[in-house]
């Protein structure tokens, strides 16, 4: 095989997928409980997506930065008004890259410490994953960023004691509000009052990394506005594109400025297939959905923590960002692909659950039915 060996990956051949569910090249089918880690946010194939992917298509496919896809526009437009503030959008290709754009303009405002979490992850290149909190992960590339600062999620007393002897020197916070590879986890809300209470006295920049949690998947259209944070930086990607690469890096308020002329590009970003994908996705998440997407996310965690069964030490999460803690040493992908179902698991033991926002009650039933079935074989 002449791929490098970067992910441990399942053991069928697709042949394709629908909805909620893939098709190996035998015709048997699996539920897809994570929809290519939280991209596909209305499923496998979705008609209207594939449709203004097709007919973007058939003008062109690319176009470089030297000349403006109206999409883009359009697009930026809706990111911004989301946040409810004034801004000016960078496109990028992913999460990774989006973040390394916010690490850019934070290098450019303001020199610093720069503070992260403890199981946050903000991607894997150079810039990313210095601020990602995984030591494994940044161990094998080491010496990376320096000015980086680790604290634990949610830890009021660290994270006083830290600015009490360094809060004028701090130049930028990172927070995930609800965590993905971290394990689901979700901010406190009186460690979002303290977030937000010393960025108003030490002036730090405060990015909000909605990679993940972002566009509607929390029941919000990004997770942060469940917890009254004031970003100056939100970064997203993931669903943005609709299944293809597209990230973005909003700016906000006083830093909506901050790039001038050169001062960051791509050769394919915004790619204009990922922007006729990311206007029909934008314009699907609406205040109905967002509603049906909160009374999903309650309905699949009541029926989870209904499961009689001792190996479920924890349900958490919010909205269709769900996670499963469990006692196990075993494989659980593994136990689940033999029930035709595709589990993603993080943290060793968390069950991590993206389904699409637009799946069925009917849907959700199966789901836990599947995983009640799982867990009594580990």
């Amino acid at each position: 095989m002449f791929i490098s060996g970067t992910y441990k990956r399942f053991s069928i051949s697709i042949r394709n997928a629908k909805g909620i569910w893939v098709y190996d090249k035998n015709g048997k089918k699996y539920l897809d409980t994570f929809s290519g880690i939280g991209v596909n946010i209305f499923g496998h194939c979705d008609k209207d997506i594939t449709s203004a992917i097709i007919e973007k298509a058939k003008r062109f496919t690319h176009i470089s930065n030297f000349f403006l896809d109206e999409d883009a526009s359009i697009i930026a437009e809706k990111l911004v008004k989301k946040t409810n503030k004034e801004g000016k959008v960078y496109f990028s290709n992913s999460g990774t890259e989006a973040n390394e754009a916010a690490l850019k303009t934070i290098k450019k405002y303001k020199n610093g410490i720069i503070v992260s979490f403890t199981g946050n992850f903000h991607g894997r290149t150079i810039g990313s994953l210095s601020i990602t909190g995984f030591e494994n992960l940044r161990e094998p590339f080491l010496p990376l960023l320096d000015n980086i600062v680790f604290l634990r999620y949610n830890d009021i007393e660290m994270f006083k004691n830290f600015f009490k002897e360094n809060g004028e020197n701090v130049s930028a916070v990172f927070v995930e509000s609800v965590r993905g590879s971290g394990g689901l986890d979700k901010l406190d809300i009186e460690f979002a009052n303290l977030i937000m209470e010393y960025k108003h006295k030490y002036g730090f920049i405060l990015v909000a990394d909605e990679v993940q949690s972002g566009l509607g998947r929390t029941g919000k259209f990004f997770a942060y506005q469940h917890f009254n944070l004031e970003p100056d930086i939100v970064t997203t990607a993931k669903a943005l594109g609709g299944g293809i690469p597209l990230g973005a890096t909003i700016f906000i308020g006083k830093l909506q400025n901050i790039f001038s002329l050169g001062d960051h590009g791509s050769t394919f970003a915004p790619n204009p297939l990922a922007l006729s994908a990311s206007k029909v996705v934008l314009n699907k998440i609406d205040k109905n959905l967002l509603d049906e997407v909160t009374k999903k996310g309650i309905y699949l965690k009541d029926n989870l923590l209904s499961i009689d069964n001792p190996k479920i030490l924890e349900v958490k999460g919010l909205g269709l960002m769900i996670g499963i803690k469990v006692d196990t040493n075993k494989d659980i992908t593994k136990i689940a692909l033999k029930e035709e179902i595709l589990l993603n698991v993080v943290k060793k033991n968390v069950i991590r659950l993206l389904p699409p926002l637009n799946i069925s009650y009917q849907e959700i039933n199966l789901l836990v039915s599947k995983l009640k079935s799982i867990l009594e074989k580990i």
